[in-house]
């Protein structure tokens, strides 16, 4: 998580707000299928956008984390 950490430093976010994300990588990266193939990113890629956020009536990310 080091390099999490000084990823999310370096993008001037607070560590303490995403303390529980980054002890979930203390002990390696759970397991997962790493498909992430949802409604959103199929109609990313009929339509051609590039960028799945413009598929999602509400996107998430760090600077918009409400609707």
């Amino acid at each position: 998580p080091q390099l999490l950490i000084h990823h999310v430093k370096h993008h001037q976010i607070n560590v303490n707000q995403i303390k529980s994300y980054i002890d979930a990588f203390r002990y390696g990266c759970p397991p997962h299928a790493g498909g992430g193939i949802g409604l959103e990113r199929v109609i990313m890629l009929y339509l051609g956008l590039g960028n799945v956020r413009k598929t999602s009536m509400f996107p998430r990310d760090p600077k918009r984390v409400t609707p």
